[in-house]
């Protein structure tokens, strides 16, 4: 290709990226929280052990894992209760839990198991220190628990099939950390560098909760039949992760740290970009690419769901997959800039679902390329948050038409418009969404929909005289919010979800989507338009498998072997 036919290649708009529709099409990549972790974990050669396994013959009882870091030990400290099955619940008011679970700074003697016994089966209710650096919880999955300790209790091993209709035996209801409930602060573990990357505290958390219940699963069957009860096929061992149960409480935290999402978003743009941007395609990355489209392939077929929003996504995803396997059987993979030439064939052709798959695809065998993005992906919201007074009045006018532009085209009198809530809880203090023209719940509103404040915002920018930001805001200051947000989405363009955030036909598990693609789930299952389920960790290493074992080459199933 001729220097004058250079292609040039840019991030991709805001305008485009950051709609719920596409937001709710994200898929794991390896910047992914999940990967960053165990990929430090194999590089530094953090060793684990078993410290504690104090559990009963009713399952009933508290258990210690630990992780040696090159600098420091972190202790999972897990409680494992005999709940009746009638007071099982994923809801978060839920009292009582089949696990409970805390991440302790260290190694915890018996004066922490005595108080951490006392305060983490009760979650909520109890309270913990700054010893601890999350808080969580887990119930046993109904349909498959019973049956794996039968079958290991039997002296049989699990039917593959069974496993692969749930995936995990436990699943987590909440992870909670940075500082709640008295857990440690963020600021206090920022400097350390396992924990520098976003989530690093729960990613661990659940990380090493799942060895936990694979421990416990074996334990109640040997109780069962203790000369007969087999331990788990290791194969089969791996295809369980950790369920997790993720509703309304976590959608608004995208909107209340822009700079936090500005910077994933940005450094998985950024990676897309540099993909594009490579001029030739090695012979063994084109292959490595090939093999991975067939794996995802495969992964699109065995992913389920009862939801039919989900079911239809997922139909278009297994077109997708064959669309894209197809194509690369007759593409020019050593014509100039191919990855930006499959790129572009894919957002001509791919739905929503396949596009973003295609991102996540294309990313994958590039990881010298692109890993070190993972560095960009923590913020400080500080650093973005005080208000330019002294800013032209004319200058934030023309950052709310070049950002929310979308949002001065909507009609905000219309009741369409307008018909969701965003408000807290009394009983959990956790963020609720309600309908406003049916419920009494506008004195309770959270501001939590940019796009309409910042039409507000722009409609008195238009009636005001004043030469500043900051004489602006001292005649009007119910939109200090706004104006902060536009200051910040006019550096970080990634930092504003670019969508009517309470439109009635909004669907709020587009940001539970968004959020937990990051942390690198798989599986996503809507239970209803507010709440979803996904899997975590299925089919990675457990941490006695790391050192002889890859570590960042679980997240799409296997291709099957000459014969199978």
């Amino acid at each position: 290709m001729a220097e004058a036919e250079t292609p040039t290649i840019a991030l991709r708009a805001p305008d485009t990226v950051m709609k719920l529709a596409r937001l709710g099409a994200f898929h794991q990549t390896r910047l992914s929280f999940m990967r960053q972790l165990l990929r430090r974990m194999k590089a530094e050669q953090w060793r684990f052990e078993e410290r504690v396994f104090d559990i009963d013959t009713n399952g009933v009882g508290h258990a210690v894992y630990v992780a040696h870091t090159p600098r420091h030990s972190y202790s999972l400290v897990a409680f494992s209760h005999d709940l009746p099955a009638d007071q099982r619940s994923d809801r978060v008011i839920a009292t009582a839990w089949d696990a409970t679970f805390t991440l302790f700074d260290g190694i915890p003697d018996e004066a922490d198991i005595a108080r951490l016994a006392k305060n983490v089966p009760r979650q909520e209710g109890g309270r913990v220190s700054e010893r601890e650096l999350s808080l969580s919880r887990a119930n046993r999955s109904v349909r498959l628990w019973d049956y794996v300790v039968d079958r290991l209790a039997a002296g049989k091993q699990p039917d593959a099939r069974k496993i692969a209709e749930v995936g995990y035996l436990m699943r987590t209801t909440a992870v909670y950390g940075s500082g709640k409930f008295g857990a440690a602060d963020r600021d206090a573990l920022a400097d350390r560098p396992e924990f520098r990357a976003p989530f690093q505290v729960e990613m661990l958390s659940v990380y090493l909760t799942r060895a936990f219940v694979m421990d416990l699963v074996e334990h109640m069957a040997r109780v069962r039949a203790p000369g007969q009860a087999l331990a788990l096929d290791p194969v089969l061992r791996r295809r369980f992760g950790i369920g997790n149960s993720t509703g309304l409480g976590m959608a608004p935290f995208l909107i209340t740290h822009p700079a936090l999402l500005n910077n994933w978003v940005a450094s998985r743009e950024e990676a897309l970009r540099r993909v594009r941007a490579l001029p030739e395609a090695p012979r063994a990355t084109v292959s490595a690419f090939r093999q991975t489209a067939a794996r995802a392939r495969i992964h699109a077929h065995g992913w389920r769901s009862e939801h039919p929003g989900q079911q239809a996504k997922l139909e278009d995803l297994r077109a997708d997959m064959l669309a894209l396997t197809e194509h690369l059987d007759t593409a020019d993979m050593t014509a100039p800039y191919p990855w930006d030439r499959l790129w572009r064939w894919g957002e001509a052709t791919l739905s929503l679902e396949g596009q973003e798959q295609l991102v996540s695809l294309l990313l994958e065998p590039h990881g010298d390329l692109v890993d070190d993005l993972c560095e960009t992906m923590s913020a400080d919201e500080e650093d973005n948050w005080r208000i330019d007074g002294a800013m032209p009045l004319a200058d934030l006018r023309v950052i709310i038409e070049d950002v929310y532009g979308w949002a001065l085209a909507i009609d905000w009198s219309a009741k369409p418009a307008q018909a969701r809530i965003w408000y807290t809880s009394e009983e959990k203090l956790e963020p609720r969404m309600g309908e406003r023209f049916e419920e009494p719940l506008a004195p309770y509103e959270q501001p939590l929909c940019p796009g309409r404040d910042a039409a507000l915002m722009h409609a008195a920018l238009a009636a005001s005289d004043a030469p500043t930001v900051a004489e602006f805001l001292l005649k009007h200051p119910e939109h200090r919010h706004i104006a902060r947000r536009a200051q910040i989405a006019a550096q970080l363009p990634y930092a504003e979800i670019r969508d009517n955030t309470i439109d009635a036909s909004m669907m709020p598990i587009d940001m539970l989507r968004m959020k937990l693609s990051f942390f690198g789930a798989c599986h996503f299952d809507p239970r209803s338009d507010r709440w979803v389920r996904i899997n975590m960790y299925q089919n990675a290493p457990f941490p006695e498998d790391l050192a002889r074992n890859a570590a960042d080459d679980w997240t799409l199933p296997r291709l099957p072997e000459v014969g199978e």
